[in-house]
């Protein structure tokens, strides 16, 4: 049996040594930040704090799926290098991303009959995807096969729960998700959403609460009814430029669901915090349901 590599995208928003733990192939996008275009892996573009700072104040963000013959250029050397793959893409219902990976190993297909080449839409963005990732990693080190994997992914994805808050209305009035009467009035009153990414990738505000600390426990309320056997498991929280309102949140999950085997924190990554904007916190846990 020929090994193979898991391959994901930057949207999974994993931190870099986590990337390296997991021996992952990540696929960046690109942002158009004002006049410069980067892409959003390490190394590259503003750090978060900066790019947070620059968002909120006005600085227009765009992004791009990487084009089918970028696809291609990644997952060749994998190939190559006589192994087969399996990708696990950003949300479908999102970006061009998945429809472009697709693309990409159908020419892939005929060009190297002799491998297996999987693609998993994940339904998924920031660490919502990485932690389906991780999850998705830990049963290829059990042994099973690229098959038994790819199954467990599609198996698994519905019920990767993503909840999550904003810091202000603006980014989603821009990303035309709230109308901009909705934002105005929401911001004078200090209306939190609360959204989640369901069952079809996408994303939907589901509720609202009046002030932060309402919305931070808010996330916390949605966890205890949907979380699957929350002991032993591992959380993740990715937040915009907020690590104090993570950290709290991390608090607060703790002592409420004390058999949580560990909590994750880490950046809302460019690609998703264009859309969704500074003050962006989020909890993503394995659920019965999302």
């Amino acid at each position: 049996m020929r090994d193979y590599v898991i391959v994901t995208d930057s949207c999974c928003d994993l931190p870099q040594e986590l990337e390296k733990a997991m021996e992952l192939t990540v696929i960046p996008l690109s942002v158009l930040f004002g006049t410069e275009r980067f892409y959003n892996r390490p190394g590259e573009g503003p750090g978060s704090h900066e790019f947070y700072q620059r968002l909120y104040k006005g600085e227009s963000a765009q992004t791009s799926a990487p084009n089918v013959e970028e696809f291609k250029s990644a997952f060749r050397p994998v190939i190559q290098g006589g192994k087969d793959l399996l990708y696990l893409g950003f949300s479908s219902a999102l970006s061009a991303t998945y429809q472009n990976s697709q693309l990409a190993l159908e020419e892939l297909r005929e060009e190297y009959p002799e491998a297996k080449l999987y693609g998993v839409d994940t339904l998924c963005a920031s660490l919502g995807q990485g932690l389906l990732v991780d999850l998705v990693v830990r049963e290829k080190r059990a042994g099973k096969s690229l098959e038994e994997v790819r199954d467990f992914a599609e198996s698994t994805k519905g019920r990767i729960c993503h909840w999550f808050t904003v810091g202000n209305l603006t980014q989603l009035r821009r990303g035309g998700r709230l109308s901009a009467g909705k934002a105005v009035f929401g911001s004078l009153l200090q209306v939190k959403p609360i959204l989640h990414v369901d069952d079809e990738g996408r994303l939907v505000p589901v509720d609202t609460v009046k002030g932060r600390k309402k919305s931070i426990s808010a996330l916390v309320e949605k966890m205890a009814a949907l979380a699957d056997h929350p002991e032993g498991q591992t959380v993740y929280i990715s937040h915009g430029d907020c690590p104090e309102d993570a950290q709290i949140l991390a608090n607060l999950v703790r002592e409420r669901f004390p058999g949580v085997k560990e909590i994750l924190i880490g950046d809302v990554g460019p690609v998703i915090g264009s859309h969704s904007g500074l003050g962006t916190l989020a909890l993503f846990f394995l659920g019965t349901q999302r």
